[in-house]
């Protein structure tokens, strides 16, 4: 099938895309069939994560893919990127000038998907239930600022701050702050299964086969009042076993778009083609990945083993390997594109340098081949997370100084695992809560941080990131930053590898394509809607 492929360009990854070729990309039809779309990504129940869809839990790219369609937030990323602006809430803002005061009003006769009034004592429930439950995905970090929440009458929710806190209205736009019904969510207890109801654009039915979701249809809320325009009245989204099947079902017609994650064979193939029924979208995005360590494992708890493995990694030799031009060396656990990034590990350790590496590891005593087991997960980040990993131990094992070998786990097991410290060495990614350096930097290195990792820096938690957070120009934080990225790039407690660029692929009749993805990845599926074939 011959393809056409659409490049949209974007000034440092933030700005709002543009079509530099055929295809429409806005507008779309409210009527008509509903929009298929697949995914690779797993939903998964299971003892150790028996609630993954409730807001108080969930904190990947996937299940928040599901929250942002159907559970509101008083703030919301909106079009193109750039500050959250007001979706639940009328208006929202500071009202002193030390930022640790916020106030929002809600919209006047703001309803949940079943008719319930929604009250700012909702809000204020929803937003105390996240922080009390304290769930093992670190979610609730989010709202660690927090120090009490106030309403006063029914529409009006004054948040009141521990510390100064610019970010604070990206964390507000994020599903972990997502308003739930009382009647639905118990206080102090996660609602376990697939069943989510909210607010926002959709109300979501879930198909549901052996605690797995296997397809989410998303149908048009009539009682959502906000800031999205929805273009279309149903959106299913079906999970499929591998990118294979996925592009198998685009090519027949059974699914309208796929998204990620699509192998570099296929976008590769959709990218050389020049016309046809299927269009190839690219943009870019602030998806990073990385390798995690446990610092307390006796195989990498010495410094030089981990100093060592950052001198090592060819990072360009990487990338082109496996993804070719579909990702970018990343030196820095900030990506390019976000304000107060940094080369830091560059700047550090330079180009891959076998005799460097030597030299830490003899001047701290550590003795060589350093043995080490490299785990990634088969079924969460992509069908090439496999071939990454072998280049990964063949770069470390060709230096004579490291002999490692790989292991898979599919995520339902792995990210419990690698939380619980049963992996040294382990691969990650990093879907950014939001698009500031904060979305990056806590989530990795604060108290109660996403790893449950047991590296703790005092002067990054204690002084610079509440240091950053002071600036509400967020130029004015680079200092900061910079400086915690520094200190990363000594200490590697974990080591960034690369930045990708992000991609969807949709049979030409669908419009909406060019914003259906944020620069976060997050999924807009009310952008979609269905046009005239092009």
């Amino acid at each position: 099938m011959n393809r056409k492929t659409l490049v949209l360009a974007a000034a440092m990854g933030l700005l709002a895309p543009v079509l530099a070729a055929c295809g429409d990309s806005e507008g779309g039809s409210g009527d008509g069939d509903g929009i298929v779309v697949g995914t690779t990504d797993r939903f998964t129940a299971s003892e150790e994560a028996p609630a993954p869809l409730d807001p108080a839990y969930a904190y990947d790219i996937g299940t928040w893919n599901i929250l942002r369609q159907t559970v509101q937030t008083l703030m919301v990323q909106p079009r193109g990127d750039g500050e959250p602006v007001p979706d639940a809430a009328e208006t929202c803002g500071f009202t002193d000038a030390g930022n640790e005061r916020f106030s929002c009003t809600l919209r006047d006769g703001l309803k949940f998907a079943n008719g319930d009034a929604i009250t700012a004592a909702d809000v204020k429930f929803s937003i105390d239930r996240a922080r009390a439950i304290k769930a093992d995905s670190g979610v609730f970090a989010l709202l660690s600022t927090i120090d009490t929440v106030e309403t006063q009458g029914d529409r009006e929710v004054i948040f009141h701050l521990k510390v100064a806190d610019a970010t604070f209205p990206y964390k507000l736009s994020t599903p972990v702050a997502g308003i739930v019904n009382p009647d639905d969510y118990e206080d102090g207890k996660l609602r376990e299964g697939f069943e989510v109801d909210g607010s926002g654009p959709y109300v979501l039915e879930s198909e549901v086969e052996n605690d797995e979701l296997v397809r989410a249809t998303f149908t048009k809320n009539p009682s959502y009042k906000g800031a999205l325009k929805v273009n279309n009245t149903k959106v299913e989204m079906v999970s499929f076993e591998d990118a294979d099947a996925m592009g198998d079902a685009l090519e027949k017609a059974d699914v309208d778009v796929m998204t990620r994650s699509m192998s570099p064979d296929q976008v590769r193939e959709l990218g050389n083609a020049t016309d046809g029924e299927i269009d190839l979208v690219e943009s870019p995005g602030l998806e990073i990945r990385y390798l995690a360590f446990n610092t307390e494992a006796e195989t990498v708890k010495d410094k030089a083993v981990r100093q060592a493995m950052a001198q090592l990694i060819n990072r360009g030799e990487l990338v082109g390997k496996v993804y070719g031009s579909q990702a970018e060396p990343l030196y820095s656990v900030v990506p390019a594109g976000i304000t107060g990034h940094s080369n830091a590990f560059f700047n550090k350790y330079g180009e891959a340098n076998t005799a460097k590496a030597r030299v830490l590891l003899e001047k701290a005593g550590v003795s060589t081949p350093v043995k080490l087991t490299l785990h990634y997960t088969t079924d969460h980040y992509g069908p090439a997370t496999k071939a990454e990993f072998e280049q990964l131990s063949k770069q470390l094992n060709d230096s004579g100084l490291f002999e490692t070998d790989i292991k898979g786990a599919p995520w339902s097991t792995f990210r419990p695992a690698g939380q619980k410290g049963k992996y040294d060495v382990y691969g990650m990614g990093w879907f950014p809560d939001f698009p500031d350096a904060d979305g990056f930097i806590a989530p990795l290195f604060d108290e109660n941080n996403y790893l449950n990792s047991p590296y703790a820096n005092a002067q990054i938690r204690e002084d610079l990131i509440p240091e950053s957070r002071r600036q509400a120009d967020r130029l004015s934080a680079s200092d900061s930053l910079t400086e915690i990225q520094d200190i990363v790039a000594i200490d590697v407690p974990v080591l960034p590898l690369w930045q990708a660029k992000q991609y969807i692929a949709a049979r030409d009749d669908i419009t909406g394509t060019a914003y259906m993805l944020n620069s976060s990845s997050s999924l807009q599926l009310w952008e979609l809607g269905r046009g005239v074939s092009g």
